[in-house]
């Protein structure tokens, strides 16, 4: 079973842990990028905040095998 990651800034990810998701504090762009490219590889699902999806614009987020949610703002 793949586990829910939820990325982004900690003000907005912390409540996220008591639902059972993992969560990965990342409050600057250079931050959540360098976290996805080593996300865990058993993460099937990764929520991230607005402002995690705006620093990975530039990224490919639809390969794999991991489904890619943004909150919204």
């Amino acid at each position: 079973m793949g586990r829910i990651i939820v990325l982004g800034e900690s003000i907005r990810v912390d409540t996220y842990a008591l639902a059972g998701a993992t969560i990965i504090r990342a409050d600057d762009a250079d931050t959540v990028r360098r976290v996805w490219a080593a996300l865990p590889a058993d993460a099937a699902v990764v929520v991230l905040t607005a402002a995690a999806a705006a620093a990975l614009a530039s990224v490919d987020t639809t390969s794999g095998d991991v489904l890619t949610i943004a909150m919204p703002q």
